[in-house]
């Protein structure tokens, strides 16, 4: 790894991850997804939590290919996923988006103030400047997301649509038109 001469911290000389990175090598061995079109095979893009209790392919019955997927907490239409969905509509052939939110979900369970004391009490530094987009009111906040996407110039034309996932059932059910 490294030696007493390298420039390297010996903190870092062990591989945090090479547990994955040895999955990795494994998955690499039977890997059968070369040459897979970078296009969204079924036109979809999902949105969706970072949750690990979700499997977006699984969930809708799609395999490696069929959509493109965005995650991050909440489920949320940020500025950033606006932008890549414009990028995946023009270059990658997306015409459908599902806004996939869920029970249970950590961003559903109080207000922003809430979740920023939440964060101190986990000995997280200031998070005041932060916007998360926490909303106890989780249909109405998926309403507006769906909403803001169907506002954007850049997707006009593009079908979006709001659902919610239940991490006890694993069903999807629409819940914002």
């Amino acid at each position: 790894m490294c030696d007493e001469n390298s420039s390297v911290s010996p903190t870092i000389a062990r591989v945090p991850f090479e547990d994955l990175l040895a999955a990795n090598a494994a998955y690499a061995e039977r890997f059968s997804l070369a040459g897979l079109e970078a296009s969204a095979a079924r036109g979809l893009a999902v949105v969706t939590c970072m949750d690990s209790r979700i499997e977006p392919l699984t969930m809708l019955g799609l395999r490696p290919g069929d959509a493109k997927i965005l995650r991050n907490g909440g489920a949320r239409v940020t500025d950033d996923i606006v932008k890549t969905l414009v990028l995946a509509r023009y270059l990658l052939g997306v015409d459908r988006v599902m806004i996939v939110a869920h029970t249970d979900c950590r961003l559903a369970s109080g207000t922003e103030d809430e979740l920023h004391a939440a964060l101190a009490a986990a000995g997280a530094p200031d998070s005041s400047a932060m916007r998360f987009g926490a909303s106890p009111d989780q249909h109405s906040t998926l309403a507006a997301d769906v909403a803001k996407l169907r506002a954007v110039e850049h997707l006009a034309g593009v079908e979006v649509g709001g659902f919610l996932y239940d991490v006890e059932s694993g069903r999807v059910t629409p819940a914002a038109r």
